[in-house]
């Protein structure tokens, strides 16, 4: 053999001894963390079968809670919305209310801006001598009445057909007892 080959196999055998040696001294530490990680895993299994039995408990419990839950939710839900119609029918009322003082009070003040604005306008009219609608009125009947009185005058007046007959017929007797 060449000599490249002995170094090799001496090599190898102080590996190999190195490795014998080294697996007692690691057992030794790790023999605690063994037992350690088998007793987590057992104590997971022991979780793992005691939540699995006990489940069905959990979860019936879960549900009552749960529809006691919802109970008491449409419990507070009902309180809720009656006190909020409660409030939103007060508010509704009092801004109805307001509205209406709104409106009676612009429908006031609209009357006295008429008023003002027809005061002005008649001032700028009698300033500038334009006639008013009652002088204009007053005008009108004055004028009737006067065109009644013309008429009236114009009228031919009509003698009275009875009293010239009987005066006619009187005539004739003086006459005839006078000749």
């Amino acid at each position: 053999m060449s000599e490249k080959t002995t170094k090799k196999k001496v090599l190898k055998k102080k590996v190999m001894k190195k490795k014998t040696q080294a697996k007692p001294a690691i057992t030794e530490y790790a023999a605690p963390v063994i037992d350690s990680a088998r007793e987590i895993w057992l104590a997971g299994l022991g979780a793992f079968s005691v939540a699995q039995a006990e489940s069905g408990k959990v979860i019936e419990q879960g549900n009552k809670l749960f529809k006691d839950l919802v109970s008491e939710g449409a419990k507070l839900e009902k309180k809720t919305r009656e006190v909020a119609e409660t409030a939103v029918g007060d508010i509704k009322g009092e801004v109805e209310s307001r509205v209406g003082a709104v409106r009676q009070q612009a429908a006031d003040n609209w009357d006295k801006l008429e008023n003002v604005f027809e005061d002005r306008v008649a001032k700028v009219l009698a300033q500038l001598g334009v006639p008013t609608a009652s002088d204009v009125n007053k005008l009108s009947e004055r004028v009737a009445k006067l065109s009644k009185q013309v008429s009236e005058m114009n009228k031919p007046a009509a003698k009275p057909a009875a009293k010239p007959r009987k005066k006619a017929a009187k005539k004739t007797a003086g006459k005839a007892a006078a000749k």
